[in-house]
């Protein structure tokens, strides 16, 4: 090898060979033959997939053409296509980091070389260095590649659906192929005036009232709980505390299929009860009209869901000091103005924050309104879109890809809630004491 100056003047040599070719630099500039064979063989294997990847890629953007004259076996599936496309993009990207890893290396080596006046190491404290630098690179890279390949992939495949026209009945792989349509199919659900925009506005509307009673009233519900159990020092106190907590500990799809059948207009255990009590002369139809089933599924997710708020606040107000109620008082405030000045803007402050992540849990609660009306009942739109009449998007999504089929609308809708969770999460995320911790 021959030697480079030391006074910095090479920089850009050591720039264009680490450029030119992974492991270049380090082997004829810098004499570190451990990182240089190792980025060389990540550049080799990459060119030997070469031919592969960018036949994977090209696959992806065509996804595939029709062969009606082929067995269904051999014609083109446009949904792995895309799937290996992506796989085979993600690959790229890591090639690309390790390509800008050897290249930051290759400076910083130079660097290095530069301020030791060319004095080189031994090829032992090379591979001692590159061991112990690269130790954490090489531990985190199985949970980079797992989440990778499990996590990032699974999602962008999710948002590109949106962009195909992947439904039933013409383009359902391998008997048919997708094709890109673009914004079409936002278009349709969004600006379209058709039974699809209108289901599409319906639901959505409805998931936004929904998340927004069903989180308020479970928090305030909660709360409410917490501060009469609190402030009521009675002995059966723990015996109510247990009662609440029951809705919360049994498992929701149980809940909600019992609530289906007390709940019944015809045969229900409500009804029947009330009719014969007097209270009522007509059984009432829970979940009959669109109207009334909404409220109910309001009420019955009250019931199931304010037992986790009480909790929360129930031990927030056993961590208030003892020492601000006393003082309180010595002041001359009753029990009314310590728990309208004190514990509750206490409580509140602790527990607010929740909000955010229980009204993103609430949009995509799935089983409260599943479990309990299917989506029921009917509307005008839900012969064509199956939307019902307390049918939120998520459950909205469950049927069009295991009834209908129809990926391509599924995928518009959940790029739509990513779109609307995501600043609410990213909000609560930067929020949190670890993230600020760490940001320090």
């Amino acid at each position: 090898m021959k030697s480079i100056p030391t006074d910095g003047s090479a920089a850009k040599r050591v720039s264009r060979l680490a450029c030119c070719f992974m492991g270049v630099a380090h082997i004829a500039c810098l004499g570190d033959y451990v990182k240089g064979v190792f980025f060389a063989l990540c550049e080799v294997c990459f060119l030997l997939l070469l031919p592969v990847t960018v036949k994977k890629l090209i696959g992806m953007i065509t996804l595939g053409s029709p062969h009606p004259e082929l067995p269904i076996k051999m014609r083109d599936n446009s949904i792995f296509m895309l799937i290996d496309g992506i796989l085979f993009l993600a690959l790229v990207v890591i090639f690309a980091i390790v390509y800008y890893l050897s290249v930051k290396s290759a400076k910083k080596g130079y660097a290095e070389y530069c301020r030791t006046g060319g004095k080189k190491r031994t090829q032992g404290e090379q591979l001692n260095i590159a061991l112990g630098k690269s130790f954490p690179i090489f531990g985190l890279a199985p949970a980079f590649v797992m989440v990778l390949v499990f996590v990032v992939v699974p999602l962008i495949f999710s948002v590109l659906v949106a962009f195909t026209n992947y439904s039933d009945p013409a383009h359902i792989p391998p008997n048919n192929t997708v094709d890109w349509v673009g914004f079409a199919n936002f278009a349709e659900l969004l600006g379209g005036h058709n039974n699809w925009s209108a289901g599409f506005a319906r639901v959505a509307l409805w998931t936004l009232v929904w998340a927004v009673l069903s989180t308020f009233t479970c928090y305030f519900g909660g709360l409410i709980i917490a501060v009469l159990l609190h402030e009521i020092h009675v002995k059966i106190a723990p015996v109510f505390r247990f009662i609440f907590i029951l809705p919360y500990a049994v498992p929701s799809v149980v809940s909600m299929l019992v609530w289906k059948n007390l709940l019944n207009g015809t045969f229900g255990v409500v009804n029947r009860t009330l009719v014969a009590l007097g209270i009522i002369g007509q059984p009432v139809p829970w979940l009959g009209s669109p109207v009334m089933a909404q409220f109910t599924c309001v009420m019955v997710n009250l019931w199931a869901g304010f037992g986790y708020f009480m909790l929360l606040s129930m031990g927030t107000m056993t961590a208030i000091s003892e020492d601000l109620n006393e003082a309180a008082r010595i002041d001359g405030a009753n029990k009314t103005q310590i728990l309208t000045k004190i514990t509750m803007p206490l409580v509140l402050y602790q527990t607010l924050p929740l909000i955010i992540m229980s009204f993103a849990h609430n949009v995509n609660n799935f089983g409260a309104i599943y479990f309990l009306t299917s989506g029921a009942p009917t509307v005008s739109d839900s012969t064509t879109t199956m939307a019902g009449g307390t049918d939120i998007l998520v459950t909205w999504i469950y049927k069009l890809t295991i009834t209908l089929m129809k990926y391509n609308y599924a995928s518009v809708i959940a790029v739509m809630i990513f779109i609307v969770l995501a600043p609410f999460a990213i909000f609560n995320f930067r929020n949190t004491k670890a993230y600020k911790e760490g940001s320090v």
